[in-house]
């Protein structure tokens, strides 16, 4: 009876959005299976911003942030390289490879990505500083039922944890847009001030379910 009513609060927990300003996810441990499931009833996106912080000591690959539709597994996943020094973005299961980013251990990352599906174009921001403009996918939307994993890279809609991709380390200030945000919006969301939160995805006020081993804290920062 106890286990149910725990379970019951915290299925209560997860279905109620959450104001998580000041707070991060801390990934305690490398697994296959803890991560973060965040919930949207939005089934098709024909642009998208993304934009998260991160801090870890990883020196392997990891995920950064996956979203997986039926059709899709990789229907928008950010991902970093270690052997190649490079954040990979995959657009319906298409990919493209970024290099050249000064993306340092044990310090936050601010990462956005756009994408457009009229263009096919993707870019992406690494604390304030835009890549080039790349071609990785035209013509069709993502679409289908969305499910969106921090914390571990789905192999299949939902699954197919690799322990050698899991993230480890802190995580915060996840939003998503159906839309592109102007370089100007970028870089208010890369320096804290005031931004428009995400639409699809609102880290002031989330809505997410977690699984096992993460923990919710005070946001890490430093002291001057």
């Amino acid at each position: 009876m106890k286990f149910l009513l725990l379970l019951l609060m915290l299925t209560a927990c997860a279905a109620s959005p959450q104001d998580l300003s000041g707070k991060m996810f801390t990934f305690p441990l490398q697994t296959n299976t803890a991560h973060v499931r965040l919930e949207t009833s939005r089934e098709d996106f024909s642009t998208v911003t993304v934009c998260h912080r991160s801090f870890t000591d990883l020196k392997r690959d990891h995920i950064l942030f996956s979203l997986a539709t039926p059709s899709n597994t990789n229907g928008f996943l950010i991902f970093w390289d270690e052997t190649n020094k490079e954040i990979e973005p995959h657009i319906r299961d298409k990919k493209s490879e970024f290099r050249g980013w000064d993306y340092k251990p044990n310090m936050w990352h601010s990462v956005c990505t756009t994408w457009d599906s009229v263009s096919g174009l993707v870019q992406l921001w690494l604390d304030g500083q835009p890549s080039i403009r790349k071609f990785i996918s035209s013509g069709s939307t993502i679409s289908g039922p969305t499910i969106i994993i921090l914390g571990q890279e789905q192999d299949s809609h939902g699954g197919g944890f690799d322990l050698k991709q899991s993230f480890v380390g802190m995580m915060s200030d996840v939003h998503m847009w159906d839309y592109i945000l102007s370089p100007c919006e970028i870089h208010s969301y890369m320096d804290d001030l005031n931004f428009t939160p995400g639409n699809v995805l609102n880290w002031r006020a989330l809505e997410f379910q977690i699984i096992e081993r993460v923990l919710i804290e005070d946001k890490l920062m430093t002291c001057h």
